[in-house]
């Protein structure tokens, strides 16, 4: 797989190694790392981790391309969505967890003052120094005169709020599981190795996640080819409930990629979801590159549905990113896009395209809103309903 990525330079290959050799000093001392904790530090440790450190994650001079990063037509969308979902209330603050470049707070901010609908606050929950200070810089340059509203957060709001939360590309980004079926039982995948040279290692599942496994896959164990490997997101729920726990009234806004659990772990997908992307090449090895590649899991929206209940939330919304796109008003930004001088024009409409193309990003992504004291049907762009789609069986 390396031969077929671009080189790093010598200063971020050397950062990789410092990570490496952090994660092979855990193996030495605890033996294999599950999957998730190998996960966790690739993206999250200190100073190294892919999300953690300075390195330049987002648009075209990064590793990906977020729906924020195309233009400021998905702002416009989430905007229009929630100048009508906060109607009713006087006093709200929008909360964005992993704000990335700053970009979609600069977007919807700007979109939500020409709505007449800004809120007391918009608080970007950001772990990552560097990123704050890019966020920063972004906003600076964007709109200025709206940042006085902005601050950041180190963890979840502790303190009643009401507003709504918006989660873009977040979910698939929390530390994974990653389990395997063979014909002997249910194991866990953990990371062994050391020097930086890491491979997979199969373990006998724990009691616990053996429990959950046969739980969740009870209707299409028998039906798996064997070996098969996949993935579970089992801090998805605390981590929901955390972001929750202080939300008087609102919404959390989640737009992902993945599916509903009857078509998440279905026979062709016999190697699961995990995804990596590096300098925009997309592949399937997380055990390489620590420190410099993205690492994702799809998400499994039965269980944020799920874990929404745990946590006294209603699911007020389901559908594709294509649908919520066309419900909130993405044609009307497009038509007066058209006024443009051209290259912006030719922009704009390759935006629209991989926002809402099947092949791109309009079916790939999903969008869910979760509300506490709200009207859910009131809440556009939810038009086409797909919440049935949830059950984990037809």
């Amino acid at each position: 797989m390396m031969s077929r990525l671009p080189a790093p330079d010598v200063d971020a290959a050397e950062h990789s190694a410092r990570l490496a050799a952090l994660i092979a000093g855990e193996i030495a001392a605890h033996g294999p790392l599950p999957f998730a904790q190998f996960m966790a530090l690739a993206l999250y440790a200190p100073g190294l981790g892919y999300y953690s450190a300075g390195s330049r994650k987002f648009g075209a001079g990064g590793d990906f391309v977020t729906a924020p990063e195309l233009g400021p037509a998905f702002a416009y969308a989430v905007a229009r969505h929630l100048s009508v979902a906060m109607a009713g209330l006087d006093d709200w603050d929008l909360v964005e967890p992993g704000g990335g470049s700053g970009v979609l707070a600069a977007d919807l901010l700007l979109a939500l003052e020409a709505l007449g609908r800004l809120p007391r606050r918009y608080r970007l929950l950001e772990i990552s120094a560097d990123l704050r200070q890019r966020q920063r810089d972004t906003l600076q340059a964007r709109c200025p005169h709206l940042l006085a509203r902005v601050d950041w957060l180190d963890g979840p709001p502790d303190t009643p709020w009401q507003g709504a939360l918006v989660a873009n590309e977040v979910l698939d980004a929390l530390p994974a599981t990653r389990f395997a079926v063979q014909e002997d039982g249910l194991y866990e995948q953990y990371v062994d190795g050391d020097a930086g040279v890491f491979a997979w290692r199969e373990l006998p599942a724990p009691p616990v996640l053996d429990a959950l496994l046969r739980e969740r896959l009870a209707d299409v164990l028998p039906l798996l080819p064997r070996p098969y490997r996949s993935e579970l997101h089992p801090t998805l729920a605390p981590w929901l409930a955390a972001m929750a726990q202080a939300l008087t009234r609102g919404e959390l806004l989640f737009v992902d990629y993945g599916y509903p659990r009857r078509e998440f772990y279905l026979p062709e997908r016999r190697d699961g979801t995990l995804v990596c992307h590096y300098r925009h090449h997309a592949h399937d090895d997380p055990l390489i590159l620590p420190g410099l590649q993205d690492i994702t899991a799809f998400v499994d929206f039965t269980a944020l549905a799920e874990a929404a209940a745990a946590c006294g939330l209603d699911v007020a919304g389901y559908t594709s990113q294509a649908q919520f796109l066309i419900g909130n008003g993405i044609e009307d930004w497009f038509a007066h896009s058209q006024a443009l001088p051209l290259p912006e024009r030719m922009a704009a409409a390759n935006a629209v395209k991989r926002l809402m193309l099947p092949g791109q990003m309009g079916e790939r992504f999903q969008v869910m809103a979760l509300a506490r004291g709200l009207d859910g049907s009131a809440l556009p762009g939810f038009q086409a309903d797909l919440r049935h789609r949830l059950l984990a069986r037809p």
